[in-house]
């Protein structure tokens, strides 16, 4: 990419940074008025920080345009400035220190230059001659006072920092900017921003799940390392170290080891910066709802090779459901070792708390969710409790051999235990139930998990010319092992209820000293992989990706399953697969604001754990493939992204019942489901005018069971609607009286979805609304912000989401809701 610069300005808001991989210098322009400098005295307000983000704040008050190579003054800082004095006077002050000084270049802007060079000549002395300026223009991500809706690079698709729009795959970001003005607690209302990606609610609200494209995914990654897997789950992925949510939609198996094809969501988290940064943040809202969340980094030394980052959060919340109650801690330490210019290592940990009402949804009665109020929990005053402790710790290093080979290295490991107290739990609905009249069978039962999870990956990167080709290439090798278990799981039968007019009365859990059933479980996990990628640049703006992957996997589980002391062994022996899959992807760039793209992949996928054949072993592994077309698009001056997709993606070996009825009833199966997802994928994200920010997507998705042999041939996937979209706009004025008010707005549409994969209800379409306003200004050093948002302004009543099942699990969306915030940062 060349860009010209010459008189033109670009515009940029504070918070913002326009950097490029220059080989000469980096530009930003500033700018939020284009006036005359005066000489007349006026007031300052700009608190210490980095020198950067200071002089985006001098530009906006003083009217100047400020020209600075950016990398040049990365870690520097400036100490704040107060009190009434000409721009002169203020711009010296703030270079105070710095080895920079300043000239005029015409009669609004001028350009920092090092001390070395003669400074303060006077306006229209000299010009800046015309600049070419080669590189990708890119964002500081890591600034935590970015407030843009748009990041032109990411790492998830290809392991490689490779611009979005040379990218042959659908890749969305969900900024910091944007989790800050919709206050995302729960990491799936940042699914709502993206196309295709439809939250799923499963085990009472404590646990995040999505939909993307057609497929259920309930595990995530972190920083590009797994997570946890489905039956490990510690609850919610909290959100307060967040930099960023990556969403890679496709089959990113190739990459990552054995995941659903749908899609990976992978979370970037917060990471040590060198220049100081305190904030704190009290959240309160609708039912009962209080959150503190508090955010620390800077320097340990003097010479800054040893930098730390502290985020804590704790939380204490009602529901608008009844009976249910939500307490969490968190805490994640990260101390950073810049061992020198090409070394590094970082030492993360995690540990999180939660003690969560376990709620089970509310039942389907013919075609449609049973008419009850919203808030109605059938489990009652004495409903489950799900406690939860884990601690997750990860270790990564990288070294760069020179500017073309670098090595890194990632291990992590998380040990997790959440017994499930003894309570009532909802089994479902009893014979003879219709819209009048339905009793709700319920149960007592506790249960003990606990798991173990390691994951460690090796990536060498290198650049390599052939000829007139560039080569990128990666080479990888990853290892996971994950375990888990219930020491003993009990279940006994309690007092049904009426789901009309439910009448609680309390149940002894004495009950389970003669369990209608027992149940102990164990599953252990092992695969390992080796993946070669190639990115390849081609004569006229192509570009070409392939790669493969090596799998070897084994699973075992045992299931031993108790009915008034009559035992049944369901374990299946150990399931070991191994495959090679391919990737292939293309991208041609005819404009820098313009791509094409297509991509072939293929999915080794998850195993059929619980599934097993006549000889009592387990079913092949699940596998998938994808062809996917695209074009991408950079507009206002790269500000603003857009992409649209079409994909077609079909999933095989799902098991199904065998076709014999005697083998079905006892759970035999076979590999013969199918599904195919197609559709198109509309997404935008980024700023149209100075202070106006937008994120919106679309997304028309074609759901069908090709194949199956439980009679859903023919039907649509569950909780996949036809048709789903979602906008959110916000905006900030720049200038003024009242510079740091925003406002906000956006709305949530989901059409019509099956409940259930044999279609037999369905959850309504519908339509919610959102607002939010906030306010920051400066007192002193500090910047304040105060921050109310109000969800489904029209308290509309929804439903959120179904577990495919008509007996519960089906689960109503919040009715109005307020949330407010204040915030301090320095």
């Amino acid at each position: 990419m060349q860009r010209h610069f010459d008189n033109r300005t670009h515009r940029l808001r504070h918070g913002t940074m326009l950097r490029t991989a220059a080989t000469v210098c980096f530009g930003v322009w500033l700018n939020v008025q284009t006036v005359a400098a005066a000489d007349a005295a006026r007031d300052f307000h700009i608190p210490a920080q980095s020198l950067n983000n200071a002089l985006m704040a001098f530009a906006a008050d003083s009217g100047l345009e400020v020209v600075f190579n950016a990398d040049g003054i990365r870690g520097l800082n400036a100490k704040s400035l107060e009190g009434r004095m000409t721009p002169e006077q203020a711009l010296d002050r703030l270079l105070q220190g710095s080895g920079y000084g300043y000239r005029y270049i015409n009669d609004h802007t001028v350009t920092l230059e090092k001390r070395s060079v003669p400074i303060n000549s006077a306006p229209g002395a000299s010009t800046l001659p015309p600049m070419t300026v080669t590189g990708n223009a890119e964002y500081d991500s890591t600034d935590p006072y970015n407030p843009d809706y748009n990041r032109p690079n990411a790492t998830t698709a290809t392991k490689t920092d490779t611009p979005i729009m040379e990218t042959p795959a659908n890749i969305q970001i969900i900024p910091r900017a944007v989790l800050n003005d919709q206050q995302v607690v729960r990491l799936e209302k940042a699914f709502d921003n993206v196309s295709g990606v439809y939250t799923l609610t499963r085990d009472s609200h404590n646990q995040s799940g999505a939909m993307i494209r057609g497929f259920l995914n309930n595990e995530f990654y972190r920083n590009g390392t797994r997570v946890s897997a489905s039956w490990l789950t510690d609850g919610f992925r909290e959100t307060a170290n967040l930099e960023r949510v990556e969403v890679l939609k496709g089959v990113s198996s190739i990459l990552y080891g054995r995941v659903e094809p749908g899609g990976m969501v992978n979370v970037v988290t917060k990471q040590p910066l060198s220049t100081p940064y305190y904030s704190l943040q009290q959240q309160f809202g609708s039912f009962d709802f209080y959150r503190t969340m508090a955010d620390a980094t800077g320097a340990i030394n003097d010479d800054k090779s040893l930098l730390y980052r502290l985020n804590f959060a704790y939380e204490d919340a009602g529901s608008f459901r009844d009976f249910v109650n939500n307490d969490r801690v968190f805490f994640a330490p990260v101390l950073r070792w810049n061992i020198g210019d090409k070394t590094q290592a970082t030492l993360e940990l995690e540990y999180k708390h939660g003690s969560d009402t376990f709620d089970q949804g509310l039942p389907a009665i013919g075609t449609r969710p049973a008419a009850v109020p919203r808030n109605r929990n059938l489990a009652g005053p004495q409903g489950l409790i799900q406690e939860s402790d884990s601690f997750w710790a990860g270790l990564n290093w990288s070294h760069a051999f020179n500017d073309r080979w670098s090595v890194s290295h990632k291990f992590n490991a998380l040990i997790a235990d959440f017994p499930l107290s003894p309570g009532i739990a909802v089994a479902g609905p009893a014979n003879g139930c219709n819209l009048s009249t339905c009793n709700m069978n319920r149960r007592i039962r506790t249960s003990n998990w606990s798991g173990e999870q390691y994951y460690t990956s090796l990536d060498l990167t290198g650049k390599v010319d052939t000829g007139p080709l560039e080569h990128t290439l990666l080479f990888g090798w990853d290892y996971y092992n994950s375990t888990a278990s219930s020491g003993l799981a009990k279940v006994a039968t309690a007092q049904a209820v009426d789901l009309f007019n439910p009448i609680f009365t309390e149940t002894s859990v004495g009950l389970l000293n003669n369990p209608n059933t027992t149940e102990i479980f164990s599953i252990d996990e092992n695969w390992y992989g080796f993946y070669v990628q190639d990115q390849v640049k081609l004569p006229f703006n192509i570009q070409l990706l392939a790669g493969f992957r090596y799998d070897d996997a084994e699973v075992a589980t045992k299931d031993v399953f108790t009915a008034r002391n009559s035992p049944t062994d369901t374990t299946i022996g150990n399931q070991r697969a191994d495959a090679v899959k391919p990737r292939f992807g293309v991208v041609w760039q005819p404009l820098h604001e313009l791509s094409f793209y297509g991509n072939y992949v293929e999915n080794f996928g998850l195993a059929n754990t619980f599934n097993k054949d006549q000889n009592n072993k387990a079913l092949p592994p699940q596998t998938a493939e994808q062809w996917e077309v695209g074009m991408k698009m950079q507009l206002f001056n790269d500000r603003l992204t857009a992409s649209l997709a079409w994909f077609d993606l079909t999933k095989h070996n799902i098991a199904t019942p065998h076709p014999d009825p005697d083998l079905a009833n006892r759970g035999i199966s076979i590999n013969t489901g199918e599904v195919r997802n197609q559709g198109l994928e509309l997404d935008m994200s980024g700023e149209v005018y100075p202070g106006l920010n937008v994120i919106g997507s679309y997304a028309l998705t074609d759901s069908e069971i090709t194949r199956d042999n439980s009679g859903n041939k023919g039907n649509r996937f569950f909780n996949v609607p036809k048709h789903g979209g979602s906008f959110w706009a916000t905006y900030e004025l720049q200038s003024g009286d009242m510079r740091g008010l925003k406002f906000g707005a956006g709305m949530i549409a989901r059409g019509q979805r099956e409940g259930n994969n044999a279609n037999k209800f369905q959850l309504p379409g519908f339509a919610t609304f959102n607002l939010m306003t906030a306010y920051s200004w400066y007192l002193n050093k500090s910047k304040i912000t105060t921050q109310l948002n109000i969800d489904n302004v029209l308290d509309k009543h929804y439903y959120a989401s179904s577990q495919n099942s008509a007996s519960n699990g089906i689960f109503p969306g919040a009715p109005l809701t307020f949330l407010g915030s204040v915030k301090i940062e320095f």
